[in-house]
């Protein structure tokens, strides 16, 4: 019975570790795309090819994120607002984007 409880949880610990992996390359193509939008300007229709296309979607979906139109609508939202992910992700911005939302509220 031991021997399942770790081998399930080390099985559970290998997946997250892959939808980490995944999600690094979902990042990593927002990123190009962010990039191709600054110097091409078609950023957000690349973005959205690619998660429409079967490799998209299938890194979409081992990230664990549904591949759906409105994911890739999002998807191409971000790449439109040229934020960086490492920028995005970051506490600073985060708290930079909450202090512009309470100045609109107030």
């Amino acid at each position: 019975m031991v021997d399942f409880v770790d081998g399930t949880a080390f099985n559970y610990e290998q997946g997250q570790r892959a939808r980490k992996l995944f999600a690094a390359v979902v990042l990593a193509a927002l990123d190009d795309a962010i990039a191709d939008d600054k110097k091409y300007g078609n950023g957000p229709e690349q973005i959205a090819r690619w998660a429409r296309s079967r490799d998209g979607r299938e890194v979409l979906s081992c990230a664990g994120i549904d591949p759906n139109e409105r994911v890739v609508s999002g998807l191409m939202e971000f790449v439109s607002k040229g934020v960086r992910t490492s920028v995005a992700l970051s506490r600073e911005e985060s708290e930079r984007r909450n202090a512009a939302l309470q100045a609109e509220a107030a």
